[in-house]
């Protein structure tokens, strides 16, 4: 019920934001789809699984027959005294295969460990995503604020210099002392140089979208509710402990690290393998000399065998691999640790920011409301001689300061909300349902390349798929004039 609650709560954040949407409008799910498919951290992040998921098949070669041919030439210029029958030249062939039986375990387990290091890296492609996911939602939310407080300020301006136009024509007459235009001046110098403020806190924002979008923000639709929220930190720390990619991650690099152990004590066991070798020689009727003819110039030999290897010292290399092996493990196991205490502590502060801003959101709105009863009722006051002109002013900027605050309360309820999504593991495209286009799996290339045998089967030549800010139609800057 809670959770429900919750979502209402932020669903009433976002419809603050429509106040000033236009008809036609980008969407935060435009945007997230946009930097899903044109994002380069991203796009360069799922390069290197691919080039990471290539450390399968490389190690499964290892356990694979490899062949190889050879062919040769010779002339010789000189024999010896000697040797009569010694050919003058001799041309061949060779070839040669050999079929790894038995490796003490090393190759099963270091075929084992590249496996689970490809889920390691698949785990930090999803970290890689949603990171960039809250990015863009903090960017997203940012230009929208930005632009509602650069409207605020600019509006500001505006009343400001009205008030300093009355207060000017009221000294003409009397009413005011010369005090009270040098105050109006004052606030109104101080908001044109906010606004000035304002607007290239506007403009960063809006380059920061386009760093991560890849898109100038033009209109922006206000965000949409959130997924669902958990009630307490427990129930959202229990949901990250299983689904959160970076511990996940650190699971599967300490699962591969103790596959290194074991490999690297296979180096000290026997090794098997087959062997077959095939021989062609040609002589060219140069064997034998005079009486070559009773010679056979073509000769075929084939031979066919195993060949075991039993390591008796290697000065001491296998123990030291596998003491390194074995500290390697022992490190992958803190980090787990490590991050999952890191895990917890940011789900829970997260979901301590995310209910606190929604604290945050009822206080302003009650601090706007007042500050607009105030200021009703000061001008009300000043009418009848009651209050001063300073007294407008001040009521004035309360007002806008609270009107600010409110503003960026609301962006920080939504920020705050996501990045709860995200340290839960459930702030992914799948999670978020970005239905613009075909989803990235990387398990598509795994399998792909998992089973690879053919020495020749290369990739396509590589290109880039992000898109280029300095490639975009200029820019309009959309903030209101002074």
């Amino acid at each position: 019920m809670a959770a429900k609650a919750n979502i209402l709560f932020i669903g009433a954040a976002s419809a603050a934001f429509m106040l000033s949407a236009p008809a036609s409008a980008e969407t935060l799910r435009d945007a997230l789809m946009q930097a899903y498919q044109t994002n380069p951290t991203l796009n360069a992040a799922r390069a290197g699984q691919r080039a990471n998921d290539e450390n399968v098949p490389l190690t499964l070669a290892d356990g694979r027959p490899s062949v190889s041919v050879s062919g040769f030439y010779n002339e010789n210029v000189r024999t010896s005294a000697n040797s009569f029958t010694a050919p003058s030249r001799i041309t061949g062939a060779q070839a040669d295969a050999t079929l790894p039986i038995y490796q003490g375990g090393a190759v099963r387990n270091r075929i084992q460990a590249a496996r689970q290091r490809v889920e390691a890296g698949q785990a930090d492609l999803r970290s890689t995503e949603a990171n960039l996911f809250a990015q863009v939602v903090g960017a997203y939310l940012d230009v929208i604020s930005n632009r509602n407080i650069v409207e605020l300020n600019a509006n500001q301006v505006r009343v400001l210099d009205t008030n300093l136009q009355a207060t000017s024509d009221r000294f003409e007459i009397g009413d005011l002392t010369r005090t009270d235009v040098a105050q109006a001046e004052a606030r109104l110098s101080t908001a044109r140089g906010n606004l000035e403020t304002a607007q290239a806190e506007l403009a960063a924002a809006e380059e920061n979208y386009l760093r991560l979008v890849g898109e100038w923000p033009e209109n922006l639709d206000p965000p949409p509710p959130l997924p669902a929220l958990p009630n307490s930190p427990n129930a959202a720390e229990d949901i990250a402990i299983v689904h959160n990619p970076d511990l996940i991650s650190a699971q599967r690099n300490a699962e591969a690290a103790r596959r290194d152990i074991a490999a690297a004590r296979g180096a000290r066991l026997p090794q098997l393998e087959a062997f077959a070798r095939g021989n062609y020689n040609n002589y060219l009727n140069t064997l034998g000399g005079p009486i070559g003819n009773q010679f056979v110039q073509e000769e075929t030999t084939a031979t066919v065998g195993l060949r075991a290897t039993l390591p008796i010292y290697q000065g001491g290399r296998p123990a030291a691999r596998v003491r390194q092996t074995q500290a390697q493990r022992v490190q992958a196991m803190e980090t787990v640790i490590a991050t999952e205490r890191a895990v917890v502590a940011d789900v829970r502060a997260a979901f301590s920011r995310y209910r606190a801003s929604l604290q945050v959101i009822e206080a302003t709105e009650t601090a706007v409301e007042a500050n607009e009863l105030a200021l009703e009722g000061v001008r009300a006051e000043n009418s009848v001689g009651l209050r001063t002109i300073l007294d407008i002013l001040n009521a004035e900027q309360e007002l806008l300061n609270s009107q600010v605050d409110l503003v960026t309360a609301r962006r920080n309820a939504y920020v705050a909300g996501f990045n709860l999504l995200a340290a839960m593991g459930k702030a992914e495209a799948q999670d978020l349902g970005l239905d613009g286009g075909a989803f990235y799996d990387p398990a598509v290339n795994y399998r792909r390349v998992d089973n690879q045998w053919f020495d020749w089967n290369d990739d396509p030549r590589p290109v880039t798929q992000s898109t280029r800010t300095v490639d975009n139609a200029e820019r309009v800057v959309t903030t209101p004039e002074n």
